[in-house]
């Protein structure tokens, strides 16, 4: 295994290649908004057969595993690369589906693993847990609620595979809520360093930084509500060392985090997270509360795209109170129908 680079991220691995190697080459790392806000993948490095509760503001969600065990924040990279190839193709006005057929070299490659014989036999076991674990949720996306149970793949299968057995081609077909998220653009885009950071409770602050402080000015929350929201098993008092730790060697891309009085970690955009200019205007969780309230069993992150949607073709205007006119707009959308 290749040695850690200065700050504890591991390097880059293939420097001079494409990020995405596949038929869209200008693929950003994407990720869905509802499990980058919401537990639902393992923090464990070892096999993890736990059923996982989870219930917060309402949303409760039961994750339930396999033989094989949990799917891993690790496995997740191969989702996080199939939303990046569907909003890619999307963006470029192709038509997409939920299966889709990648080359695994290129998986290894956009997600800085190694492409030894060795990482293809991990990657088939990250393909079989992640269509081994299944999902039960109250949580809508797409602007449709999902009571169901679901895997967070359809399935997989090797398409080809070399001589000694090697997997070239895999076609996977995700499941119909997550398209569902992609086809609505409930997706965030994600700093390529995110398949650098070796832990998996990095990973999951960092989802977390990502969804909630976007690029706002400070974003904090209790100690207690993190460590529910992160989904680690670790005891609180582990916990807070390993938040501590995070903090002490500062490598989290995009974001500094900081711990304050009240039991509290606050975290900051990075300067190079400054807002662009032909940003959509930033809304708060609170306004999305207030939305979410407002319209019942719609999705409220495909409403705010609808939302930066007109805000775009109505000239961009500067906008005082992104809260209010958001909430506004919710509201008047909901009483004309």
């Amino acid at each position: 295994m290749a040695e850690l680079t200065a700050g504890g991220l591991d390097p880059v691995r293939h420097p001079t290649a494409d990020f995405f190697v596949c038929d869209i080459f200008d693929a950003a790392p994407k990720d869905d908004m509802a499990s980058m806000e919401h537990p639902m993948f393992s923090l464990s490095t070892r096999p993890d057969r736990r059923i996982l509760e989870y219930e917060h503001n309402g949303t409760a969600i039961t994750v339930t595993p396999s033989v094989k065990g949990l799917a891993t924040i690790h496995d997740k990279d191969i989702l996080i690369f199939c939303i990046s190839q569907l909003m890619a193709g999307i963006n470029a006005g192709l038509a997409v589906s939920r299966t889709l057929h990648l080359r695994a070299h290129d998986l290894l490659v956009a997600t800085n693993r190694e492409t030894s014989g060795d990482s293809y036999r991990r990657l088939r076991e990250a393909f079989e847990r992640l269509a081994g674990t299944r999902v039960t949720t109250n949580f809508e996306t797409g602007g449709k609620e999902v009571t169901t149970g679901f895997g967070l793949i359809e399935n997989w299968q090797i398409v080809r595979a070399s001589r000694g057995g090697k997997m070239v081609s895999v076609a996977v077909t995700l499941s119909e809520w997550l398209f569902r998220a992609v086809l609505s653009k409930s997706v965030l885009t994600l700093s390529r360093d995110y398949f650098r950071l070796r832990k998996p409770l990095e990973r999951r602050i960092y989802e977390l930084a990502r969804k909630h402080c976007g690029r706002q000015t400070v974003w904090e929350i209790s100690i207690d509500t993190l460590l529910k929201k992160s989904g680690s098993g670790s005891p609180r008092r582990v916990f807070r060392k390993m938040i501590r730790d995070m903090i002490a060697a500062d490598h989290l891309p995009d974001y500094h985090l900081a711990e304050i009085p009240g039991d509290k970690l606050q975290v900051t955009p990075r300067a190079g997270m400054v807002m662009p200019l032909d940003a959509p205007p930033p809304v708060s969780d609170s306004a999305l509360e207030q939305a979410r309230a407002l319209a019942p069993g719609l999705d409220v992150y495909a409403l705010l795209a609808e939302w930066h949607g007109v805000w775009r073709r109505t000239g961009k205007q500067t906008l005082r109170s992104p809260d209010k006119a958001f909430v506004g707009w919710v509201l008047k959308r909901e009483n004309s129908l």
